[in-house]
């Protein structure tokens, strides 16, 4: 999060392990997003518009700037459908349950109506770096309350019994702005449907196609990649993460000027539920300088930056990320200037908020980045592979 459950967050705190259990027979055909992990070293062959690759078309949450996207799977028996954001920055399926009176997205998912749901005995709290959009996290207030069950997953046609998930039971007011009930992680290991799809002889890659508000189309696909959706060929780079998909950068640069502290090399995290991007006080001040003097802190707001909305149209403010290739070539990925506005703040609509926020301890990009180009999360090869989607 700053989105996974919309925000595309990442959760620091709680990880639980997700296991399915696979079905026998199964074939791969186009799903909503999944995600997890198959063990590392097996890779399987990847092929171009895979056609029994799984395909699930994605929403866009949309509140002035695009925030994240959201698809649907189906969980229970009968299924009852389930809105998820697709979150390579988490590791574990969770969504609201009528046991959440404080959960007041429409449709939760009823337990008791399903004849495969086991609850099981744990209760975690899942704590988030990130928050919804583009709203920090201020004062530990993205906050989940979750109980562990299994019961039947299914995505795209293809279902599979006894999948582990969490069942969210108490949340913070901050997630009521959700459209979606839930997140299903997509970390660098596969872990549950997504792994067992794997076992089944499914690729061990998804591909997204994240689209701006104004363009639509945005899919996720698993097991594939859909050459149609982008431009020239995929330049793919080492993913080093253990959970989060995380590649080296070797510089950034703003407007074309660089200096010494955005020289340092850094390992940035790819995190599609989060649409801002984040990174140590020190870089976050020195990408700015490099755009303009009047962009400051926003103090109602920690790790916030803004400047008055009557001055932000037509800044430049072109951002571009290096990394190095797996056959060793530097490359950039580009986050244009029409980027910056993320929309005025809500507390002071004469300020609007600027995408850098600032998270020490933290290097990481979401949806600004990722809505431009065709990303490929290869979790066999341990890698990611970037293509302009010409939007």
């Amino acid at each position: 999060m700053l989105s996974a459950i919309t925000v595309g967050l990442l959760a620091l705190a709680a990880s639980s392990e997700v296991a399915a259990a696979p079905q026998a027979g199964a074939t791969a055909q186009k799903v909503a997003l999944q995600s997890r992990v198959p063990p590392k070293g097996q890779t399987t062959s990847v092929r171009r518009k895979a056609s029994k690759s799984i395909g699930v078309p994605l929403d866009d949450f949309f509140m002035g700037t695009d925030l994240q996207w959201f698809g649907n799977i189906s969980v229970g028996t009968p299924p009852q459908t389930v809105s998820v954001v697709f979150d390579t920055g988490s590791q574990t399926l969770e969504f609201a349950s009528t046991d959440c009176s404080d959960c007041t997205q429409p449709n939760k998912f009823d337990r008791s109506k399903s004849s495969t749901f086991k609850q099981g005995r744990q209760t975690t709290t899942l704590d988030f770096a990130t928050g919804v959009g583009v709203d920090p996290v201020v004062d530990n207030d993205y906050v989940l309350t979750v109980r562990s069950g299994t019961d039947t997953v299914t995505v795209g046609g293809i279902s599979l019994p006894a999948v582990s998930l969490f069942t969210i039971i108490d949340q913070t007011p901050k997630f009521n702005i959700d459209p979606f009930l839930g997140i299903q992680g997509m970390g660098s290991q596969a872990e549950g449907f997504f792994e067992a799809l794997i076992r089944e002889g499914l690729p061990s890659l998804f591909s997204l196609f994240l689209t701006p508000h104004t363009d639509g189309g945005a899919e996720l696909l698993i097991g594939g990649i859909d050459d149609t959706k982008f431009q020239g060929d995929l330049i793919y780079a080492d993913q080093t993460g253990e959970g989060d998909w995380e590649v080296e950068s070797t510089q950034i640069s703003v407007n074309g000027k660089t200096n010494s502290i955005l020289k340092t090399r850094r390992s940035v995290i790819f995190d599609s539920g989060t649409s801002n991007i984040l990174f140590d006080t020190q870089t976050t001040e020195a990408m700015y300088a490099l755009i303009s003097p009047d962009i400051k802190p926003f103090s109602a707001e920690p790790g916030a930056y803004g400047l008055p909305c009557s001055e932000i149209g037509g800044l430049p403010a072109v951002i571009d990320l290096t990394f190095v290739s797996q056959s060793g070539q530097p490359f950039n990925l580009t986050i244009p200037s029409e980027e910056l506005n993320v929309g005025p703040f809500e507390s002071d609509p004469s300020t609007c908020q600027t995408l850098i926020n600032a998270f020490d301890g933290l290097e990481l990009v979401g949806g600004s980045v990722l809505k431009h180009y065709y990303s490929v999360w290869d979790v066999g090869g341990q890698r990611m592979g970037f293509a302009p989607n010409g939007l």
